[in-house]
């Protein structure tokens, strides 16, 4: 029983810790139960502390209530210099400030400071993340190493030409941006073996068939030519020297000379500077894989395989994969410049994606651009800088954040990196880093963080915060762990073997009489709720709230799991005792969600639901479904009193309507009164069930009455007013006089307008005749009714002569 305890006291320490809101106020809780050391409790997370002081906790509770959050042991009484509560920081080691320029161009590379600060020291307490900043400043004239990487196949013969007039003319450009610049050169064709190249003794020696001019030069697969250095002639004079070579297939063997040119940094002459490595070509390039088609199965070992300046492991190495060399690059902290023709920028711009600093440069035809390609690129190279860090160790966690040129922030993964970056702008970043919970395992370790390119590194030393510093004053058979069967540590016993208990006072025989801690033969001991201890129940505090606990014999008693109102344990009207609800005064039910008073029932007249139900938990539940309201005062599909008793009350001021047998036999449970005058009736007050109404008669007349009526009664009191209010009659004379008006001033009306209408016709008429008189005069020397006395007739058969 005693290893189950333990076993379950391991599993719930080394779970990972998980921030609860406590009490909805949202601090985080500690979820300590089963933790029997200092360590263990450190251990379950940064929110937990434990309390080492004697005396805090008493014979017949756990060890693990020394464990809690700071706030719950200072409540529970322990003292402030009691508790052992380590909290992580950082500490500068070395932090010189960073350059603005470099002065003296014979001081050494490592003299230049561009990355502040140099070694951090961070005190890390599980998952509590430490933050410190980084600043990088682009410091002018900062050295360079470039090696130039030259694809010598038959198609780069006129681009050759070019690179040879690129030393000195490269030297002086530089110049403008650094004083320590060194320059390399290497090239590459292909493997030497079928399918690659042919392989036929011609061909070995002279792969062009070229016999004028000069003959080609036969393959190879890379060649180193020319060390790294600052003589821009001698570069020139060695380049000159290459002759051009050729080979079978399209792709060539480029990323064997990256690999070579990467990882040989001292047959190349690498320097732990700005190092730079120009890649020219105008084809794709093979990779691993590619090597089976000529019978190469060994994989690249990444390693330097360089005798006498040449690639000695071609023929028998398969080409590197991509991310190989992506990590050496890395590695070898090497920015890549892909200077290419037009026809392969594409493929090149892919290898972006997966290269640590790269770009890529359409090149022309014959590679005069070189110069202003390399210039560019390495302007668009170090003007981005990209904070990037060594493997982390086993379940580490980093973040960074970044302000940039302009004040410009950024977070997540666009955290690491700052564009725009020119020579003498400062950015910083902000890194996090998390430890993770503390293992048997967990130790010391080391983190470098450095700008992708750039040759400095800060050195981050991690130390977790996983031992307690009171460990070291144990005590050995403390007379405190029951005459010394333990040592004290922390101010919590260890027990020795054959003794259990928290102070080690039970021997471990009686720890197995299980049995006097089961209720009714149940087959968990102390219903699963807390570990038997020398035959009696020593209770487990509840997990979702550390600061409650069970209790009772067999731990079967708790105060949080009572009903809820509301969401609100016993509707904050009582407090929860073992399960069960105890109500304030005033309050009822099994979450004292009842108030036992009935004034909430009362309806206007003061009667409880208004005479019309029962109050039920403050609540009336109406006896007619017809009424509701929260007093049973309302019913929406009654009729109106007024409506309903109009009849009767006609009846009596003898308005026509039901016959007289009818008025004694419906009216007969009123309690009629009759007054001569409506302001004799009884003001209206409904809260008292008094209404005053208003009804019209067959005549047209209004008849005024008061209704009294007890809530729930099916008896009323009608007070009729006697006297009508009735409309007066039609003023015969006046309807004549206006009628007899009106039928007059209508026909002048009419009379005026056909007088109009006719005026308007007639002058229209009269306009008319008088245009065409005029259109109708004639000459007065010419007689109008004069016709000719000779008629003239015409033969149609007649022709003249």
């Amino acid at each position: 029983m005693i290893g189950q305890a333990l076993a379950v006291g391991l599993f719930l320490c080394f779970c990972p810790w998980v921030p609860e809101a406590e009490g909805g106020r949202g601090e985080p809780l500690c979820h300590a139960t089963g933790v029997t050391s200092c360590q263990e409790c450190l251990a379950s997370g940064p929110q937990c502390a434990w309390c080492k002081a004697e005396g805090f906790v008493r014979l017949g509770q756990h060890t693990w209530e020394r464990c809690g959050t700071v706030q719950a042991l200072l409540a529970r009484g322990c003292p402030p210099a009691a508790l052992e509560d380590p909290r992580g920081s950082s500490v500068l080691l070395q932090d010189r400030p960073v350059a603005s320029r470099r002065r003296d161009p014979g001081h050494h590379p490592h003299d230049v400071t561009q990355l502040q600060p140099q070694k951090v020291l961070l005190k890390l307490r599980p998952g509590e993340p430490q933050t410190f900043e980084v600043k990088f400043r682009r410091v002018e004239g900062y050295p360079v190493d470039m090696y130039y990487l030259m694809d010598l196949s038959f198609s780069m013969e006129n681009d050759l030409l070019n690179v040879k007039k690129l030393g000195t003319d490269l030297m002086e450009e530089m110049r403008n941006i650094t004083e320590d610049f060194r320059i390399g050169f290497g090239a590459f064709v292909d493997k030497t073996v079928m399918p690659y190249i042919s392989t036929s003794e011609q061909m070995l020696k002279n792969p062009c068939k070229r016999v004028e001019l000069k003959p080609c030069a036969p393959a190879f697969g890379f060649q180193h030519v020319l060390n790294l250095t600052n003589d821009g002639n001698l570069f020139s004079q060695m380049v000159g020297e290459q002759h051009i070579s050729g080979n079978l297939d399209l792709p060539e063997g480029g990323l064997d000379a990256l690999m070579q040119a990467a990882v040989c940094e001292e047959q190349i002459g690498w320097r732990n500077v700005t190092r730079l490595l120009v890649f020219s070509t105008d084809a794709g390039f093979h990779f691993a894989g590619d090597g089976k088609l000529g019978g190469i199965i060994l994989p690249s070992d990444g390693k330097c395989h360089l005798k006498d300046n040449v690639y000695t492991m071609s023929t028998r190495q398969d080409y590197p994969s991509l991310a190989h060399l992506a990590e050496k690059l890395r590695e070898k902290n090497i920015q890549t410049i892909f200077a290419v023709t037009q026809d392969v920028v594409p493929l090149y711009e892919k290898l972006k994606q997966i290269f640590p600093t790269c770009t890529v440069g359409t090149l022309s035809n014959d590679s005069h651009n070189i110069l202003q390609l390399i210039v560019e690129a390495y302007n668009a190279l170090t003007s981005e800088v990209i904070m990037d860090n060594s493997e982390l160790p086993p379940g580490y966690q980093i973040e960074y954040s970044s302000t940039c040129k302009g004040h410009v922030t950024q977070t997540g993964e666009a955290g690491r990196r700052c564009s725009g970056v020119s020579i003498g702008d400062e950015v910083t970043f902000q890194v996090s880093v998390t430890a993770p919970p503390c293992t048997a395992e967990t130790a010391e370790s080391q983190l470098l963080i450095k700008a992708q390119g750039f040759s400095e590194e800060v050195e981050v030393l991690l130390h977790p915060l996983c031992r307690c510093q009171c460990a070291k004053d144990s005590e050995p058979h403390s007379h405190n762990c029951s005459g010394g069967h333990g040592t004290l540590e922390c101010g919590a016993c260890r027990c020795d073997v054959g003794h259990v208990g928290t102070f080690c006072e039970c021997e471990a025989a009686m720890a197995t009489m299980g049995d006097l801690c089961r209720r009714d033969n149940a087959s968990e001991v102390c219903g699963g709720r807390g570990d038997c201890v020398c035959g009696q129940c020593v209770c487990h505090k509840l997990r979702r709230n550390s600061e409650h606990a069970y209790y009772g014999e067999y731990c079967q008693c708790d105060d949080l799991h009572c009903d809820q109102h509301q969401g609100v344990l016993c509707g904050g009207r009582g407090r929860c005792e073992c399960g069960v609800c105890r109500c304030s005064p005033g309050f009822s039910g099994s979450a004292c969600e009842c108030p036992t008073s009935t004034a909430t029932c009362l309806g206007p007249n003061s009667l409880l639901c208004s005479g019309r139900g029962r109050c039920v938990c403050g609540t009336c539940v109406c006896g007619d479904a017809r009424f509701q309201g929260p007093s049973c005062e309302l019913c929406p599909s009654c009729p109106d009193v007024c409506v309903m008793h109009r009849e009767c009350v006609l009846c009596q001021v003898s308005a026509p309507g039901l016959a007289d047998e009818h008025c004694n036999t419906e009216c007969s449970s009123l309690n009629l009164t009759l007054v001569p005058d409506p302001q004799l009736l009884p003001q209206e007050r409904r809260e008292a069930g008094l209404r005053r109404c208003r009804e019209r008669d067959a005549d047209g007349c209004w008849v005024q009455f008061s209704h009294q009526a007890e809530w729930g009664n099916t008896s009323a009191h009608l007070t009729i007013a006697f006297h009508k209010e009735c409309p007066p009659g039609p003023n015969v004379v006046l309807i004549t006089a206006v009628v007899s008006g009106s039928v007059v001033l209508l026909g002048l009306a009419l009379l005026l307008l056909w007088k109009l209408l006719t005026t308007i016709h007639d002058r229209r008429e009269f306009a008319r005749f008088q245009n065409e008189v005029e259109r109708a005069r004639w000459d007065t020397g010419d007689n109008p009714i004069y016709k000719s006395a000779v008629t003239t007739i015409k033969n149609p058969k007649y022709k003249a002569h």
